[in-house]
């Protein structure tokens, strides 16, 4: 599978403005909905969050995370019309002005939270997609991380 030519794949990270995240402290599972923003080569995903957060400890304790984006609807339908994607990576925080610059260009109504003193990037550096649509058919693609 080529990500870069797989349309619904491009369509749904490019597109989609939220996502939840899975972070973990001593082996208790916590998840967050987050609004994020995926590289052009699609192996770094950036979100924004408050430092004073059970997510950004989970995360300063454990830079190993998840995302899953997907397209559901809530209906029915979406048993065969979802495509699901895991990202698997590992976490860091980052000050790159061109980051935010293009964050905010997707979502300028974060524009005050993003500029706050308390606002952290957070970048994963994706290691594995786990690719699932129709259903049932799973596709995993595997990177090596670069930093």
């Amino acid at each position: 599978m080529n990500l870069h030519k797989d349309k619904k794949f491009i369509n749904l990270v490019k597109n989609q403005r939220f996502a939840v995240i899975a972070t973990n402290d001593k082996d208790e599972p916590y998840t967050n909905l987050v609004s994020f923003m995926i590289s052009e080569d699609l192996k770094k995903i950036f979100f924004p969050t408050s430092k004073n957060t059970k997510k950004f400890q989970n995360i300063s304790k454990n830079s190993k995370i998840s995302i899953l984006i997907d397209n559901r609807g809530n209906n029915p339908e979406d048993i065969k019309n979802a495509i699901v994607v895991t990202a698997v990576g590992t976490s860091s925080q980052i000050i790159d002005e061109k980051i935010i610059y293009n964050f905010l260009k997707k979502h300028p109504y974060l524009k005050d939270f993003i500029k706050s003193k308390d606002c952290a990037m957070i970048k994963i550096d994706i290691e594995k997609y786990v690719i699932v649509d129709n259903f049932e058919n799973v596709n995993i693609i595997n990177f090596s991380v670069e930093k």
